[in-house]
């Protein structure tokens, strides 16, 4: 039994009904800017590992000169 486009579609305007469209373009927003501040924290630990890495690098360059 696979799902046709009428139960697809009964489920869509139960949603709409019940939710009502402000409530779900709100979701829609909050979801967006979650996103974007997963992308933005993800951005920033990359750029902190790498200097991270780059401070051990020059410790360890240090320690061989003494």
């Amino acid at each position: 039994m696979s799902i046709g486009i009428w139960q697809i579609a009964i489920v869509v305007i139960l949603v709409v009904l019940l939710f009502g469209r402000g409530k779900i373009s709100s979701l829609m927003g909050d979801v967006a800017k979650g996103i974007k501040s997963f992308k933005k924290g993800m951005a920033s630990d990359a750029t902190d590992d790498v200097e991270t890495k780059n401070i051990s690098d020059d410790n360890q360059d240090s320690n061989k000169k003494e």
